[in-house]
């Protein structure tokens, strides 16, 4: 449960794109404009897109209820603070604190949309794990929702794999539910701090 725990905040997610460059011999000359372009050989800098608009909505801080769940025994619940910024445009960087277990715990997410795959990606660490989470996902906006594949080192060491879905109920309120296969095991309702 611990290392389910762990992976509670990511939401999203990161992408690296390898370009080669073409031999200079082989750039076409750009018409002359008085904006700057890139240098030869060289992609334009990447520019936010409407798919970036939910990474928006998280932004802030955030007060977590975190509720852990087993078959058979009462909710563990715990509370939590997530801030999370933009960067670029295109990153959603956050930090979640809380506490474990009687200690403290500390997890880091960056996530993303990437426009090669068309999908929300994102990455986890945190303070109880040195294995890294990835994702990949969709955004609902008819349900406001958005559901991620994950993958990561389970409590064995060994791969595993969940689901998790993020509800934006409002503007000020979220939900992040994780499943193992149908059961979910983890809920954490979010509220935004004024």
């Amino acid at each position: 449960m611990k290392k389910l725990f762990a992976f509670a905040t990511a939401m999203a997610f990161v992408a690296v794109s390898a370009h080669a460059q073409p031999p200079a011999s082989e750039v076409p000359k750009a018409p002359k404009s008085d904006k700057a372009a890139p240098p030869a050989g060289q992609m334009p800098a990447a520019k936010p897109g409407p798919e970036h608009e939910i990474l928006k909505k998280s932004v802030g801080t955030w007060d977590a209820t975190v509720e852990e769940m087993a078959p058979g025994a009462p909710a563990k619940t715990s509370k939590g603070t997530e801030t999370a910024k933009l960067v670029g445009g295109l990153w959603l960087v956050s930090d979640f604190k809380s506490e474990m277990a009687g200690q403290p715990f500390e997890g880091h997410a960056v996530g993303g949309y990437d426009s090669n795959k068309k999908k929300y990606v994102g990455t986890w660490v945190d303070s109880m794990s040195s294995g890294v989470w990835t994702s990949e996902g969709t955004f609902d906006p008819a349900t406001k929702t958005l559901t991620d594949a994950m993958e990561g080192p389970g409590p064995d060491g060994k791969p595993m794999k969940c689901k998790a879905v993020t509800e934006w109920k409002d503007a000020d309120t979220k939900v992040f539910t994780m499943y193992m296969g149908e059961a979910p095991t983890m809920r954490i309702t979010y509220k935004r701090r004024k």
